[in-house]
């Protein structure tokens, strides 16, 4: 973690979980959601070394932002930790000596870049130069930003050190190496066998593989990281996309000790029913589908392997990729500034870029908080409480006989919440969002149709029955929208005076969502419009002068 993440980051990892590990809640799941700052590597390195600071001083700075706009997108973690913390340390450490001990560690000498002004290797972005695939010419050691590739530090035209900007020199330098082809046939079967794991996921995994699987550098010459273990790594690192995966479990160790369980990770992580799904953007594909299990299958112990691995597209913005050094796209501490998290969540999982790329638009995003949060999900809302606090005192009614029309939206609530449920469980969630909004536009239909606020004058019996009809939509609506929109949830459940927590309301589907009897409070609009001038106004006074 270099920054505050982008909405194409929360969307890609923290927020699609999120939304996944809430709602296993309301089924009544045993859910454990873990996740952390990466806090090593060389960009933080690279960045300390040229600001003349301790790299923890910026790794303690942005983990503490990251902490605080996650909090308030409201994405409820059981733990959200830092790699480098003594725990993560220990458990790193520990582990990569037991694959040592198994034999699936070697070293050997490699050519590397080395800096003679700063009496350093230049691993990865401690290097710049000209990309030898598509010329340009600020192209960093690890990735060109301009073409995608990825390289290495040697492929570079013209390479100069990134601190000092000297021409390097190549030298010899030895490092500890995973060897990743012995488990090819173990990671094969594994991946080949796996029948949760989405299918597009599932052939890039196998087409990599086919194309033959390398030995993968353990150890890096950082002086910022996890000393590596071995005997003779004395100066090395552990290579941080490397450590970094093994921070889910090192994360449920942690929280067990904050409990007072220290043997809670071994519940999940080695117990052979527990279902690991992971949540992250394409390009961390094989960091989930090959190095994580293949780790995980040289350290001999039996742990779980992944159960599933959501992987999302690109979200773009405007068409564009994300850049923060030319200001391209909006950054999650901006976009608080602009609008309440919720209204961000909704619009995010909508468009959540589950099978393709897909572009943020800001007239978009107005129009679709416009019709969608405020005149589908807010007004119904609004309309069904406002009509039972005015009409009949605040007190949810007693039902008469039903018609077809009120047994039709009483199953369509059972229907959408079953809907839901099967489109989540497949993580499935712009899907599944949609059919919280088609059942709320069905409800709005309903009231139309129905017309409680003038047959409450002359069939007072058939406005009641019409009204309890329409606040089992609400009621369930309350209970899912947790999932989705928690402050929302939170503030519905409230007019509702129901409790807050909905862990476990939907391990089944019996019953009533909103007893009659039910004293509400005054409704309050949970939603407003927004227009995409006040979007360009509020977004202009974040643009630096």
């Amino acid at each position: 973690m270099h920054g505050v993440p982008h909405i194409g980051n929360l969307i890609g990892s923290e927020l699609s979980a999120d939304v996944f590990a809430r709602y296993l809640r309301i089924r009544g799941e045993d859910v454990v959601f873990v996740s952390g700052s990466d806090e090593h590597g060389t960009p933080i390195e690279v960045e300390a070394t040229k600001r003349g600071v301790d790299p923890k001083v910026l790794t303690d700075e942005v983990h503490e932002k990251v902490v605080d706009v996650f909090s308030r997108f409201n994405i409820s973690f059981d733990i959200y930790t830092r790699t480098h913390n003594p725990i993560h340390i220990s458990f790193c450490q520990s582990f990569f000596k037991r694959i040592y001990d198994n034999g699936y560690i070697f070293e050997r000498d490699v050519d590397q870049l080395y800096c003679v002004s700063c009496g350093r290797f230049l691993p990865d972005r401690f290097v710049l130069g000209t990309c030898p695939h598509c010329g340009y010419a600020s192209a960093r050691g690890d990735q060109c930003e301009a073409c995608g590739k990825v390289l290495d530090p040697l492929e570079l035209v013209s390479p100069i050190c990134a601190i000092c900007g000297s021409t390097p020199e190549i030298r010899a330098t030895r490092h500890w190496f995973f060897d990743l082809p012995r488990l090819t046939e173990p990671l094969k079967a594994w991946i080949s066998a796996n029948q949760h794991m989405p299918e597009r996921v599932k052939a890039f995994t196998l087409s990599w593989i086919e194309e033959g699987l390398r030995p993968r550098a353990v150890t890096r010459d950082n002086r910022w990281g996890i000393p590596a273990p071995f005997p003779g790594a004395a100066g090395k690192t552990i290579y941080v996309w490397l450590e970094a995966v093994l921070g889910y479990i090192s994360a449920t160790v942690e929280l067990g000790e904050r409990l007072g369980r220290p043997g809670l990770w071994e519940d999940y992580w080695l117990d052979r029913e527990c279902r690991t799904i992971f949540f992250i953007g394409k390009d961390n594909v094989p960091f989930h589908t090959i190095i994580l299990p293949a780790l995980l299958l040289a350290h001999g112990d039996r742990f779980v392997l992944p159960w599933s691995v959501s992987a999302t597209e690109y979200l773009t913005y405007e068409g564009q990729k994300f850049s923060k050094s030319k200001r391209i796209g909006i950054w999650l501490d901006e976009a608080l500034e602009i609008l309440p998290s919720d209204y961000w969540r909704y619009y995010l999982v909508k468009m959540r870029p589950e099978t393709a790329d897909t572009s943020f638009k800001w007239s978009d995003f107005a129009s679709t908080i416009n019709s969608d949060l405020n005149d589908d999900v807010g007004n119904f809302v609004h309309r069904v409480l406002t009509f039972i606090y005015q009409f009949l005192g605040g007190v949810v009614p007693q039902p008469r006989d039903l018609d077809e029309a009120d047994r039709r939206l009483l199953g369509k609530v059972v229907e959408t919440l079953r809907s839901i449920d099967s489109l989540l469980l497949e993580v499935r969630e712009k899907q599944a969002l949609n059919e919280l909004v088609e059942l709320v536009r069905e409800g709005n239909s309903y009231l139309n149709l129905k017309e409680p606020w003038k047959s409450y004058k002359t069939a007072p019996e058939q406005a009641a029955t019409t009204l309890y009809v329409a606040a089992q939509a609400v009621g369930a609506l309350s209970i899912i929208l947790d999932a989705f929109l928690p402050e929302a949830a939170y503030r519905l459940r409230g007019m509702l005076r129901l409790p807050a927590n909905v862990s476990g309301a939907l391990r089944s589907l019996g019953g009533e969502f909103l007893a009659p009897g039910t004293r509400i409070e005054r409704p309050e609009p949970l939603f407003r419009k927004v227009s995409e001038r006040e979007l360009l106004e509020k977004r202009m006074r974040l643009a630096p002068a």
